[in-house]
This record gives C-alpha cells, structure tokens and sequence, in this order.
C-alpha cells in the first residue's frame, strides 16, 4: 500500500508519466501477446482498433512529455 500512497503524493521520487507509459505499454503488449495465442490456437481474439489506438497515443504521450521534461529540466540545471 506504500507504493501507492506514494504515487499519489505531492512529494515523491516517482515519474508519474513514465509509470502510466509503462502500464500502458504492458497493456498493449499483453493485448499483442494473447492475440498471437488465440491466432495460434485457431481463434480470432477481436480487438477493437480505438482501444488499441487509445493505447498507443497514451504510451506515447506519456513517454514524450515525460522525456520533454527531463530535457527541460537538465537546460534549467545547466543554466544555473
């Protein structure tokens, strides 16, 4: 339960975008992964595309805005 209440605090060491990036990176991993399974298996696992797609642009704006501000964040070092 620590974890979490440290998640959410204001004073934590934890990268919240990089956390959600990474959870839903796993998802979309997980989805790919059981989708190989039941293909193999000889079922059709059906994945509705926005689901997939809301994934992929949550990866991917949690990774680019996280990475955004660690890049701001080193000039702003740099300059002091």
């Amino acid at each position: 339960m620590g974890f979490w209440k440290n998640l959410i605090s204001d004073n934590n060491d934890i990268n919240e975008k990089s956390f959600v990036g990474v959870v839903s990176f796993f998802m979309m991993v997980f989805t790919l992964i059981a989708d190989v399974i039941t293909g193999i298996i000889g079922n059709k696992l059906v994945i509705e595309e926005f689901i997939f797609n809301g994934f992929l642009i949550l990866t991917s704006v949690s990774f680019g805005i996280s990475m955004a501000g660690t890049v701001f964040n080193k000039d702003k070092k740099e300059n002091e």
